[in-house]
């Protein structure tokens, strides 16, 4: 379900900053779960999924990052 228009009357907040809110969050809470992937393949001493983990761990860490940064920028902290 989409809105051609931002509301925000909900949340206070508009659309595209929760939007990217969410992101940000949805990224570190990636990178947290993978963590736990990543020690359950050590523990199984399965280095190739463990290495996939640790690459996609990275990525979300990437992710949460340049959210953060587009973040700050969009609500003017620069």
């Amino acid at each position: 379900m989409t809105s051609e228009t931002e509301t925000g009357g909900a949340t206070g907040t508009q659309d595209k900053d929760y939007n990217l809110i969410w992101y940000v969050e949805a990224c570190l809470n990636n990178a947290l779960r993978l963590e736990g992937y990543i020690q359950d393949a050590e523990r199984a001493k399965d280095t190739e999924v463990a290495d996939l983990f640790r690459k996609a761990q990275a990525d979300s860490r990437k992710g949460a990052e340049l959210g953060k940064k587009l973040l700050r920028a969009r609500l003017g902290e620069g």
